[in-house]
């Protein structure tokens, strides 16, 4: 069976230094332990889709080292099929990720490879994208190369998922044009709100803002649907802008969709468990978030109980048996 999900993004190796909490700027801390493992938004979102038990792919860039034979092993003990464009003069990506004891984190990365994927190893890959039911990107690739793996998806009649994590300097309207869904957080959607509208908002003044308001500045940017990731209170969902103007409606209304309560140990993959369980679930619901949403609330807040990005991320039986919540299978994928 080809993989229903299609992960177009990024592998980072992640150094995690865990300590009490997290220093000030010119502070040396000591740190209480250290772990390294897997990570990267694009590879962290394909172990998630492939937990849930739907055949799935990742298309990144690499370089020449260990880190990238780290990858490659991870991909075949996940049952991922690798698509990897091997970038001779440039380091695999690397994240350092300071952890304090609340879960919080500050991360700093060197996307290294990343940055290089081609829009020719993209093209290269035209007919797994358009045999795949969601093709899902973070933003840690050029946004050329997942504007035209977007294209090439939709040519197929996949669903598009863009999670605009981080804001890339480069992005342009024209991948928004190309996307179904966009799965920003608080920082992002602010940051996409000043540069498509020009309006002003911090993250902190969203999180406080009623349904309605923001349901009116979802409509302010050009895209079909939003569902807005708002951590431990869970996720908001809103049409955008441009919803109903082409192709199908996928949110009718805006709602609020409440997070479990979890004993929380790491947030580091949270928003990459929910939007690879996301991509997962709609593919597998033939198409429809109403179900899916739900399930992928519920793999994010559990992935936050155990420390880690890829390796965090809990198979579909464990979400089933800890929240007596069934995977979404109304097509033959599920």
């Amino acid at each position: 069976m080809p993989p229903a999900v299609v992960v177009v993004g990024s592998y980072n190796h992640d150094l995690v230094w865990t300590l009490d909490a997290l220093p000030a700027p010119g502070e040396t801390r000591r740190a209480g332990g250290f772990r390294s493992g897997p990570g990267g938004k694009g590879m962290n979102q394909a172990v998630a889709a492939a937990r849930q038990g739907i055949p799935t792919a990742f298309v990144g860039a690499v370089g020449a080292d260990a880190f990238a034979a780290d990858l490659r092993a991870l991909a075949a003990s996940e049952g991922i099929e690798a698509r990897l464009e091997t970038v001779p003069d440039a380091a695999t990506g690397c994240a350092g990720i300071l952890l304090d004891a609340a879960g919080r984190n500050s991360i700093a990365v060197a996307l290294g490879a990343n940055e290089r994927l081609s829009v020719a190893h993209v093209r290269a890959q035209a007919g797994l994208l358009r045999s795949a039911a969601v093709l899902l990107a973070p933003l840690e690739s050029p946004p050329i190369a997942v504007a035209e793996a977007f294209t090439l998806a939709r040519a197929g009649g996949a669903r598009t998922l863009l999670n605009p994590a981080p804001v890339h300097p480069a992005l342009e309207l024209g991948l928004l044009d190309v996307a179904d869904l966009l799965t920003p957080n608080e920082t992002e959607f602010a940051q996409l709100l000043e540069r498509f509208t020009g309006l002003h908002e911090t993250a902190d003044a969203l999180a406080g803002l009623d349904d309605a308001s923001l349901a009116a500045l979802c409509a302010r940017l050009p895209c079909t649907a939003l569902v807005l990731t708002l951590g431990a209170a869970g996720v908001f969902a809103a049409p955008g802008g441009r919803a109903g103007t082409t192709g199908p409606v996928l949110l009718e209304r805006a709602y609020r969709l409440p997070a479990p309560a979890v004993a929380v140990v790491d947030t580091t993959g949270a928003g990459d468990a929910f939007n690879g369980a996301l991509a997962a679930a709609w593919a597998a619901g033939g198409g429809t978030l109403a179900d899916a949403l739900p399930w992928a609330v519920a793999v994010a807040s559990l992935s936050t109980e155990r420390p880690g990005a890829a390796l965090a991320v809990p198979r579909r039986a464990e979400t089933e048996t800890r929240f007596g919540r069934r995977f979404p299978a109304s097509s033959p994928l599920g």
